[in-house]
């Protein structure tokens, strides 16, 4: 503190808690002093050599304000018994009489009352509103902090549809590709952006802790999981609560929902921006009949602006189950059953005109002819293209996809197009006898004999089965099994899913149904098909459990039947017919449909001659489907899921910010500024503790210490460590703590030996645009920092070269301020040509941001008015409130205001 000594009266500030407003002394004895901070109602006692305390004197020529809150400024000064009389042009003004709220946080304020920081904050803090700005603006943010390893699909997807104003989009890669981190990876980056603040995610009950584990260990995001009990907690506090409005991220069973109205009508009024629904093949629906969660998410999602929708087996209801998901997404696309199935029928036309276009090739007649039935967009993006626009060509391809597949609303990857997945190996095992049970638990004895230690995943129908196998395999061998089935609780599933995948837990896991969604059991290489389901479709589920990405060796599915029943002709139809062991079989719920009636019948009585008959037609069957499907609706897809030179720019961008060793060395800078100990363990490792920390507001850290890396390759293999990157929440919070605070936003530094004497103002000003949050504004126009300098004579600085690297040194501002005309004539000078140069600067950037906006929503805003040509469902008011929101951008960022955040006043010395 001041080496004055307190006297009762006086006006003081803390330096610590500028916040606290001005402070007056009470009494200063025994080496302590008490001051009272009436603006805050605190007292606070200090130790006087240690007291964080600085004496309030203004000099002549400054404005004070009074308690009943006039102004006045400051003729003389005079020193009464210690204490100040300010003689100001309308009368005396006692220091006690000056209004308790004075307040020296803005930085001109602070500088004016000299209190400055240290000029290495300064720094601190520019070079943190510098990457605070950045972050905010990165394309890839959100994508950058997911504990993920980067793969092309999965980027290509989380950019495309993120990217998009309002995303509504069906996630439907083959199972094992890995929709749920693509869904993780769009909700990470919309909730960090702002544009999807409270998010509700509904899944199957088995996979509510698995969502949860997935979004806090892989991207850092708590979510609050919502069932009876927790709702009636909530409900005990306050009857009249709803618990929906409890958190912002929200996780729920779909089942617990959709079965209890009142908790349904909860869920409906709190009011969502995205909603997530896992395994979406469960919604049913039929012209006929509507599923309760169907429902339920029809309801939701007419209320939520953006809705992602997971299945690995969009055709698992057939073509109307399909159809009931898309008009989900876009009622206004899909509304009519009938027309959505004639148009398929001309996918692969579409295909092999969408190729032509490709290849630069001429459109047919008959390309024209089916591109004429469709919005003027597509006319005028081909006529460009003929005149040899490649934009125009690019914008053509989007827009046939839109219009004709299911490209825009629906993501489908499949292994036949990606690479680097392991084989699958079918070993169908016929068995004798008339007890099925005992043939089976005899040939699994033997088998597990046989694989030693290696772990087997068997998946059966039933619960009430799962548990008969495992008392009669108990009988038949000794062997460590676990339990998964829908008789026990969450908890004990997940825990005995744990079990399974430790090295030296059970050696045998069995499922019910319910295992054969969602689960992810890559680390076993043995699949166990007790029986078979009906659907192809949920076959592909449960292999789906160890064919997925990350999977090391061949997958053996190990399928027992007894001889001459319905299990061989299910079996072998699937094997022989399908190859549905061994491949995923596109478009076998058609397949299926047509032919089920036959296989019924088969299943019914076994006949040896018909089943060879059947499987051959089968065989024939599926190979004409397999060719119509590549040809047409899976090309559409393949062409729409995954570009793959827009993903490697992501993951390159993403990449960069990884391997950005400044980025790592200003973090650690930031924490020890905070008191924040960081002990460095090597490989870009290293471990924080607390130490002497100044707040306890900054998220994730532990008082024994937070073990995390910025190599994401080492937190992917150690399970033990965080994983720091831009949006890791201590990063994050760290930034904001250090911008929503006063320190070194008014700093003193001396240039000496520089030549000549003259004083140079560094400012850094920041553009901010004040708009509702449901705008999003921050896409087009991040706050923004702009560094200006100037000198005495008012001559910008601010490229300097000199300056930027000068060799700074502290020093006493209270000689400089006490010039008068230092204080009075020359720095308001300076302060306002830096002002001006400011908003010359910020005029450039704000043209740039209304540009972009316009040119993004323009687009969007076109597109629906085009649907509209062809389909008079879609609402005019859509159209309406794009257009308001575009105006409303507008007229944000026009607006956006230039506010003063730091400065530093350099006094240049000979």
């Amino acid at each position: 503190m001041s080496v004055l000594q307190p006297v009762p009266g006086q006006r003081w500030v803390s330096d610590t808690e500028p916040e606290l407003g001005l402070g007056i002394v009470l009494k200063a004895e025994f080496g302590r002093v008490e001051v009272l901070f009436p603006a805050a109602n605190e007292m606070r006692q200090y130790a006087l050599k240690t007291a964080p305390l600085r004496r309030v004197q203004f000099k002549e020529g400054d404005t004070v304000k009074s308690h009943a809150g006039d102004e006045f400024v400051v003729a003389s000064v005079v020193e009464e018994k210690g204490l100040l009389i300010y003689h100001t042009n309308k009368r005396a003004l006692p220091e006690a009489e000056l209004s308790d709220a004075i307040s020296f946080s803005k930085p001109e304020d602070r500088l004016f009352g000299g209190q400055v920081d240290d000029f290495r904050t300064f720094e601190l803090r520019v070079e943190a509103l510098q990457r605070r700005c950045a972050l905010r603006q990165s394309p890839v943010r959100g994508y950058v902090g997911g504990r993920v390893d980067l793969i092309p699909h999965q980027m290509f997807i989380a950019g495309e549809v993120a990217s998009r104003l309002v995303p509504r989009v069906l996630l439907a890669d083959e199972v094992g590709l890995g929709k749920t981190i693509e869904a993780c990876l769009i909700l990470h980056r919309l909730h960090l952006t702002g544009r999807a603040e409270r998010v509700l995610i509904l899944v199957p009950e088995p996979l509510v802790h698995q969502w949860f584990v997935e979004l806090l260990r892989r991207f850092n995001l708590s979510v609050s999981i919502l069932n009876e009990e927790r709702c009636g907690d909530i409900a005990s506090d306050d009857e009249n609560a709803n618990p929906f409005l409890a958190g912002q991220l929200v996780l729920s069973s779909i089942g617990f929902l959709s079965n209890d109205e009142a908790r349904k009508n909860q869920a409906l009024a709190a009011g969502w921006d995205l909603l997530i629904v896992d395994e979406a093949h469960h919604l049913e629906w039929t012209p006929q009949e509507v599923s309760a969660p169907y429902q339920l998410v029809e309801a939701l999602a007419a209320k939520t602006p953006g809705l992602l929708l997971l299945t690995a087996t969009p055709q698992q209801l057939g073509p109307e189950g399909h159809f009931a998901r898309l008009r989900l997404l876009d009622p206004d696309r899909y509304s009519d059953l009938a027309k959505f199935l004639a148009e398929a029928e001309h996918y692969e036309e579409v295909a092999k005109a969408v190729d032509r276009v490709l290849k630069g090739e001429a459109l047919t007649k008959q390309d024209e002819e089916l591109f004429a039935k469709k919005s003027s967009r597509i006319q005028r993006h081909y006529d460009a293209a003929a005149a040899g626009d490649e934009a125009a060509r690019t914008r053509l391809v989007a827009e046939l996809l839109d219009e004709f597949g299911t490209g825009r609303v629906m993501f489908r990857n499949t292994r036949a197009v990606l690479t680097g997945f392991p084989q699958r190996k079918a070993k169908l095992i016929a068995l004798e006898g008339s007890d099925e049970l005992a043939a089976k638990m005899k040939w699994m004895a033997t088998l597990l004999k046989k694989l030693k230690t290696e772990k087997v995943l068997l998946i059966c129908r039933t619960r009430e089965l799962t548990e008969e196998i495992n008392e009669a395999l108990l009988r038949e061998i000794n062997v460590n099994c676990a339990l998964f089935h829908e008789g026990l609780t969450l908890l004990q599933r997940d825990r005995n899913a744990a079990y399974f995948s430790e090295e030296d837990g059970a050696r045998v896991l069995l499922c019910s149904e319910i295992g054969s969604e969602g689960r992810n059991f890559q680390f076993a290489h043995h699949l166990v098909l007790f029986d078979l389901p009906d659907n192809p479709e949920l076959l592909e589920q449960r292999i789906g459990r160890l064919d997925r990405i990350g999977q090391t060796a061949t997958i053996q599915i190990h399928v027992p039947y007894l001889k001459s029943t319905a299990a061989e002709v299910k079996a072998r139809w699937f094997d022989e017919g399908l190859n549905a062991f061994e491949k995923n079989p596109h478009g076998a719920g058609d397949i299926l449909a047509a032919m089920k009636t036959e296989l019924d019948a088969l299943c019914a009585s076994f006949d040896a001659k018909a089943l060879t008959k059947f499987i051959t037609a089968t065989r024939k069957q599926h190979a004409q489907m397999t060719k119509k499907l590549e040809r047409g609706h899976d090309r559409l897809l393949e062409l729409s899921s995954c570009r793959t030179e827009e993903a490697e720019e992501t993951m390159r961008l993403v990449r960069a910010l990884d391997a950005d060793g400044e980025f790592e060395e200003f973090f650690i800078r930031l924490m020890d500024h905070f008191g924040i100990e960081v002990e460095d363990q090597g490989n870009r490792s290293y471990v924080m503790r607390p130490g002497h920390l100044q707040t306890d507001a900054l998220p994730t850290l532990t008082e024994e210490g937070t073990f995390a890396t910025f190599d994401r390759t080492r937190a992917l293999s150690r399970e033990d460590m965080g994983f720091i990157s831009i949006d890791h929440p201590l990063v994050r919070g760290a930034l904001d703590m250090l911008i929503g605070a006063e320190a070194g936003n008014s700093t003193f530094a001396l240039w000496k030996g520089s030549g000549g004497e003259s004083l140079l103002l560094e400012t850094c000003y920041v553009i901010e645009s004040v708009a509702p949050a449901a705008l999003h504004v921050d896409r087009f126009l991040s706050a923004t920092p702009v560094r200006i300098v100037v000198d005495h004579t008012g001559a910008d600085k601010t490229e300097d070269a000199a300056f930027m690297h000068a060799p700074f040194e502290k020093g006493d501002v209270a000689k400089l301020l006490d010039r008068g005309a230092v204080k009075q004539k020359i720095l308001p000078l300076m302060l306002k040509k830096a002002q001006a140069l400011a908003e010359e600067k910020m005029q450039a950037l704000t043209t740039a941001a209304i540009a972009g906006m316009n040119a993004q929503l323009q687009d969007e805003i076109e597109r629906i008015e085009a649907l509209r040509e062809i389909n008079d469902h879609v609402r005019p008011d859509e159209i309406t409130a794009m257009k308001q929101q575009q105006a409303q951008l507008q007229q944000a960022i026009t607006s956006a205001r230039l506010r003063l955040d730091a400065l530093r006043l350099v006094w240049r010395m000979g």
